[in-house]
């Protein structure tokens, strides 16, 4: 059984690996996406003004890089089950923040809303696996009770 978890977990790891790969390969495209699908609120206006001087870059650049690297890390944290629980956790706020941002089917219609309720619901299953490596964390424990009377037998 261990073996087939190590094995399931690389393998899973290996969408977030490529995935953040691809967008740190190519910065312009993924700043692109950012910038037609993702909206700074207004509140955040001064702080975001203080990090693009202080940076050099967009917002939606350090966006783009951050979402890269998050999932390039996360995926291989995962992958060489160095703090599994911890980065399934972020990744599962990644995933809900990527399906509300780009799979938006809910504002959609036709076969574009078809396509999206798809993509959110493979995400829906993504979060169901990351939950489970979270649930697992480094590996299988030593079964105990959960509560016992404290009579012995």
């Amino acid at each position: 059984m261990p073996a087939f978890i190590t094995f399931g977990r690389v393998v899973f790891a290996v969408l977030f690996i490529v995935s953040g790969a691809f967008k740190l390969f190519d910065i312009a495209a993924t700043t692109q996406m950012i910038t037609d699908k993702v909206v700074i609120p207004g509140t955040l206006t001064a702080y975001t003004t203080q990090l693009e001087g202080m940076t050099g870059m967009p917002m939606t650049q350090m966006l783009a890089i951050m979402a890269g690297a998050t999932e390039l890390i996360c995926g291989l944290a995962i992958a060489l089950n160095f703090g599994a629980r911890f980065f399934a956790i972020v990744l599962i706020a990644f995933v809900i923040a990527a399906t509300f941002y780009y799979h938006d089917f809910w504002n959609q219609t036709g076969a574009d809303q078809k396509n999206n309720m798809i993509h959110a619901m493979k995400n829906l299953s993504i979060i169901g696996a990351l939950f489970v490596i979270a649930g697992i964390g480094r590996g299988p424990r030593n079964v105990e009770p959960a509560y016992t009377d404290g009579r012995t037998q």
